[in-house]
C-alpha cells in the first residue's frame, strides 16, 4: 500500500477493476455506485490540499522493534497478543484512502522475515504474542514470500495460534485467488488463517469477487470486514444496510466501521466523528439487518484503535435506568408487525426516533 520514494502515492488500477469503472460509467458518472469507486481510486486534485493537522504517519507512537540488537523493518506491535508484520508494500491497486499511502516503498528479504519469526517466538513476548496480523502492501500479491513466513512462523513461533492475513486482491484483482494462491494459504495448516479486508461499497461484491471470496473460505478460519467510512462513498445509511446484508451472505464478519484517518491530502474522505456515530446508530439499532452482522465504529488514534459508544447514553434517572438512543422508528415496527405497540418504557425523539429507558446494573456487592 505504500506510495513512491518522493511520496507522491501514484494512481495504480488493475484491468479488472478499470474494466468494473467502465462498465458502472455506463449507467452515468451521476450514479452512486461509480461514483463511489471512482472516489476509492481514481487521484483526485483534492489530494494536494495538505491541512496543518494531517499526518504522513496513521499513528504518531513510536513502535519501532529491536530484536539481537537489530532493529527489525516491516514489524509493529501496538497491542498485547498481536504483531503487525507487513513483508512487503506491494498491492495489486492504490486505495485513495490508503492509511499507508505515503511510506516508502519496500520488500523484506527471507533472513529479515525468518529473524521477524524468531522474534515472534522469543521467551520475552512468546507468553502474550498469540497472533500475527500479515498486511502490507497486500500479502496475496506475494504468496511465494507468505508461504516462506508461515514456514519460518511455525518453526520458530509455535506459540502464533492465529495468522491473520490483511487483502484487498478478491475486490481488486479476484482472478488471482487461484489454486496456487490456495495451496499457500493451506500451508498455514495447523495453525488457522483469517483474511481481514476492507469492502466499502455493495458495487465492489461482483461475481467475481463473491467466487474469490467463496473460494477462500474452502481453506480460512474466518473472512472478516473492515469498512472505511469515506465521503460520498458509503456515508449513507442504505448504503451500508445493503453493505453489511451483502456480507452477512458471503459468510463475511462485519468488524469495523473505520473512521477515515487523518492521512495528508485525505481531507476529503472524511466525514465529521459525529456523522460516523449517527450512522452507526442508525445502522446498528433499526433492525433493518441482522444483528449478527453489526460493525463497531472505531478510530485509529495515536494510541491505538479505540470504539466510540458516545452519544448512545443520553441521561441517567433517579432509579438508575439509562435513557438509550436508538435508530429504530415507530414506522419501522409497525412495518414489521403491525400489532406492534409502544411500551411504556418508549418515546419518540424529535426526528421520530425511539428513545428507551434501560434499567442499568450496579457494582456494588
Amino acid at each position: 500500500m505504500a506510495g513512491q520514494k518522493d511520496s507522491i502515492f501514484r494512481e495504480k488500477l488493475t484491468p479488472y477493476l478499470n474494466e468494473l469503472i467502465e462498465t458502472l460509467g455506463r449507467s452515468g458518472p451521476e450514479t452512486q455506485a461509480y461514483q463511489a469507486m471512482t472516489a476509492q481510486y481514481k487521484k483526485s486534485p483534492l489530494e494536494e490540499v495538505v491541512r496543518e493537522s494531517d499526518r504522513l504517519r496513521h499513528y504518531q507512537s513510536d513502535v519501532h522493534v529491536v530484536f539481537e540488537g537489530k532493529q527489525l523493518r516491516g514489524i509493529e506491535r501496538l497491542y498485547r497478543r498481536t504483531i503487525v508484520i507487513e513483508p512487503s508494500s506491494v498491492c495489486a491497486a492504490h486505495c485513495r484512502w490508503c492509511l499507508r499511502g505515503q511510506y516508502p516503498i519496500f520488500s523484506l528479504r527471507e533472513d529479515e522475515l525468518e529473524m521477524i519469526a524468531r522474534y515472534c517466538g522469543s521467551a520475552m513476548i512468546r507468553e502474550d504474542v498469540k497472533e500475527v496480523l500479515i498486511t502490507g502492501g497486500d500479502p496475496l500479491m506475494v504468496p511465494q514470500r507468505l508461504g516462506f513466513l508461515f514456514g519460518q512462523l511455525k518453526k520458530h513461533a509455535p506459540n502464533i495460534r492465529i495468522f491473520r492475513i490483511g487483502s484487498r486482491v478478491p475486490v481488486q484483482d479476484p482472478d488471482r485467488v487461484d489454486e496456487d494462491l490456495m495451496s499457500v494459504i493451506k500451508s498455514a495448516a495447523p495453525v488457522k488463517v483469517e483474511i481481514a479486508t476492507h469492502v466499502n461499497h455493495p458495487a465492489e461484491l461482483t461475481e467475481k469477487a463473491r467466487r474469490a471470496y467463496a473460494r477462500l473460505y474452502e481453506d480460512v478460519f474466518k473472512i472478516y470486514n473492515q469498512t472505511v467510512l469515506l465521503k460520498g462513498v458509503n456515508d449513507q445509511v442504505p448504503v451500508l444496510n445493503e453493505l453489511y446484508d451483502e456480507m452477512r451472505y458471503l459468510g463475511i464478519e462485519s468488524h469495523y466501521l473505520f473512521h477515515c484517518i487523518p492521512m495528508r491530502g485525505m481531507a476529503h474522505h472524511r466525514t465529521s466523528v459525529e456523522k460516523g456515530l449517527n450512522l452507526i446508530a442508525r445502522v446498528t439499532s433499526s433492525g433493518a439487518f441482522s444483528g449478527r452482522a453489526k460493525p463497531m465504529f472505531t478510530l485509529m488514534t495515536d494510541v491505538g484503535k479505540v470504539t466510540l459508544y458516545q452519544g448512545t447514553i443520553l441521561e441517567r434517572n433517579r432509579k438508575n435506568e439509562l435513557l438509550i438512543q436508538t435508530g429504530y422508528t415507530v414506522r419501522d415496527f409497525k412495518a414489521r408487525n403491525p400489532s406492534w405497540s409502544m411500551p411504556q418504557s418508549v418515546s419518540e425523539d424529535s426526528r421520530g426516533y425511539l428513545r428507551v429507558w434501560y434499567p442499568d446494573g450496579s457494582d456494588e456487592s
